[in-house]
C-alpha cells in the first residue's frame, strides 16, 4: 500500500506541475523535502540516544516487564499476539503515556523501541504484524491530555483562554483512538490485508529475541538483585520530593507558562505540572532504581544510547522517500488545488473550508500543519471558533505518513498492510470530532 501511495503522490505531483507550469516548484519541493528529512533524522540522534539509554536501564532493571504485567488485562485484549509480560507491552505503555502528556521528545524513542520489540515476535520481518498495525493505530489517535503546541500558539497570539481546547481535544482524541482501533481490528480480518500462510512460512526467520546484538554483547545483562528496604525508602523519598515539585508548580506556575494558566482550573494546572516534572523524574528515578538493583548504570545507558544513534541514521532513507513525495505535491500546488475542489462539498456538509489545508496537511507534515494553524489563528483571531476548532484538530490528529515512515523504516518493514488505512481513519475521525465537539460546546 505504501508503494502505491508513494508512486501516486509523485505521479500526481508531476502531472499537476506540468499542467500548471509549476515544475520548478515541484523541484524545489523535492529538494526541500530531502533536506528536511536529513535534518529531522540528525536532530533525532541526541534525543534517541538519551531515551533509548534510559529505556535500556528500565528494561534491565525489570521496570518495563513489571509495567507490562500490571497492565496485562487491558493489553492482552489489544495485543493477543504478544506474550504476557513481554517488554514490547511496557514500551507501548510508556509511548502512549508520553504522547498523552505531550512529551513528544520521549514518545518517539519509546515507540521505536516498542516496534523493535514487536519485530522480534514477527514471523515475517518485511511485513507489518497485526500487533504493529494496532500499535500504529493507537499511536496515531493517541489520547491527548495536554495539547501543548496548540495551546502555545493560541497563547502567543493573544488568546484570553488558550487552555479552552484541553477538554475538546481530549474528547476528540477519544473518538480518533476508538475509530483507529475499530478499523484496525476489522481490517486485519479482511482478505486484502490478511497474512498468507505461504508468506508466514518464510525460509528466512526473524532474529530470535534472545539473540544478543553487538551492543548487548559489550555489556551483557545480569539478573538485578532484589530491592531492599533501604532502596525502597530512597525511592519513596525521591517520589515525595517530585510530588512536592508538582504541587508547587500547580500552585505557582513557573515563568514561561501561558499567561492565563494561573487562572485556569486546578485540574488543568495539575496536568501541566505533571507534564513539567515527568521527564526530570524519569531521568533521575530510572537510573537510581537501576543502581539500587545492582546494575552498572553508565555502561547500560551507553549500550542503549548506541542503539539510538544507529536507529536515527537508519530511518533517513525512509524519511527522504516520504518527505520528497510530499514536497513534490505541495510544490506542484496539489494541496491548494484539492482544497478548492473540496470547498463546495465541505460547505454543504458544514465542515469549515478554512480548516481544509490543516486537515489535508496533518497526515503528511507536522511543520506544514503548524504553519497552517498559525495562519488560521492570525487571520481569524486566537479566540475565534475557527481557531479553537483548528487547535482541537491539531491536538487530536497525527502525522500518519511521517510516523509510519519512521516507525516501520526503523525496522525495515516494506508491507504496511492496513496500518495506513487505520491511521487515516483515526485522523479523519479526529478532524470531524474536533469540528462537531467545538460547535456543540460553544
Amino acid at each position: 500500500m505504501l508503494n502505491g501511495i508513494w508512486l501516486g503522490l509523485l505521479t500526481v505531483a508531476a502531472l499537476l506541475a506540468g499542467m500548471t507550469g509549476r515544475l520548478g516548484g515541484m523541484t524545489d519541493g523535492a529538494i526541500q523535502g530531502a533536506n528536511t528529512a536529513v535534518t529531522v533524522s540528525l536532530g533525532l540522534i541526541g534525543i534517541m540516544a538519551l531515551w533509548l539509554g534510559i529505556l535500556r536501564l528500565a528494561e534491565q532493571a525489570g521496570l518495563v516487564t513489571t509495567l507490562a504485567r500490571i497492565l496485562q488485562p487491558v493489553l492482552g485484549r489489544l495485543f493477543p499476539e504478544v506474550p504476557p509480560g513481554h517488554p514490547a507491552l511496557g514500551s507501548i505503555v510508556l509511548n502512549v503515556t508520553a504522547n498523552a502528556l505531550g512529551l513528544t521528545n520521549a514518545a518517539t524513542p519509546m515507540g521505536l523501541r516498542a516496534m523493535r520489540d514487536l519485530q522480534r515476535l514477527n514471523p515475517q520481518p518485511d511485513t507489518a504484524s497485526n500487533a504493529m498495525c494496532t500499535f500504529l493505530a493507537i499511536n496515531t489517535g493517541s489520547v491527548q491530555l495536554i495539547p501543548v503546541t496548540a495551546i502555545a500558539v493560541l497563547a502567543a497570539n493573544g488568546s484570553k483562554n488558550p487552555t479552552w481546547i484541553v477538554g475538546t481535544t481530549l474528547l476528540a482524541t477519544l473518538c480518533s483512538s476508538l475509530t483507529g482501533l475499530v478499523v484496525v481490528k476489522i481490517a486485519q480480518r479482511l482478505r486484502w490485508f490478511r497474512i498468507s500462510e505461504s508468506r508466514t512460512a518464510s525460509p528466512t526467520p526473524p532474529r530470535p529475541a534472545e539473540e544478543p546484538k553487538e551492543s548487548d554483547e559489550a555489556f551483557p545483562p545480569s539478573a538485578p538483585r532484589p530491592l531492599g528496604w533501604a532502596g525502597r525508602c530512597a525511592l519513596l523519598l525521591l517520589l515525595i520530593c517530585f510530588a512536592g515539585f508538582a504541587v508547587e508548580a500547580t500552585l505557582h506556575p513557573p515563568a514561561g507558562s501561558e499567561a492565563t494558566l494561573e487562572t485556569a482550573p486546578v485540574a488543568l494546572r495539575a496536568l501541566n505540572a505533571l507534564s513539567l516534572v515527568a521527564l526530570p523524574f524519569l531521568l533521575v528515578a530510572i537510573p537510581i532504581y537501576a543502581a539500587l538493583r545492582g546494575l552498572a548504570v553508565h555502561e547500560q545507558f551507553v549500550s542503549g544510547a548506541k542503539e539510538g544513534f544507529e536507529t536515527a541514521i537508519r530511518i533517513i532513507p525512509y524519511l527522504v522517500a516520504m518527505l520528497v513525495a510530499i514536497g513534490c505535491l505541495r510544490g506542484a500546488g496539489g494541496i491548494e488545488g484539492f482544497t478548492r475542489w473540496l470547498e463546495p462539498l465541505l460547505n454543504s456538509v458544514g465542515y469549515p473550508p478554512e480548516l481544509v489545508p490543516m486537515t489535508l496537511l496533518r497526515p503528511l507534515t507536522g511543520s506544514g500543519t503548524l504553519a497552517a494553524f498559525t495562519d488560521l489563528v492570525k487571520t481569524h483571531g486566537a479566540d475565534s471558533l475557527l481557531a479553537r476548532m483548528g487547535g482541537t484538530l491539531f491536538g487530536s490528529t497525527e502525522t500518519t505518513f511521517y510516523v509510519i515512515a519512521v516507525y516501520f523504516g526503523s525496522i525495515g518493514i516494506r508491507r504496511t498492510r492496513h496500518a495506513i488505512l487505520a491511521g487515516l481513519a483515526a485522523d479523519a475521525a479526529g478532524a470531524i470530532a474536533a469540528v462537531a465537539i467545538c460547535r456543540a460546546i460553544v
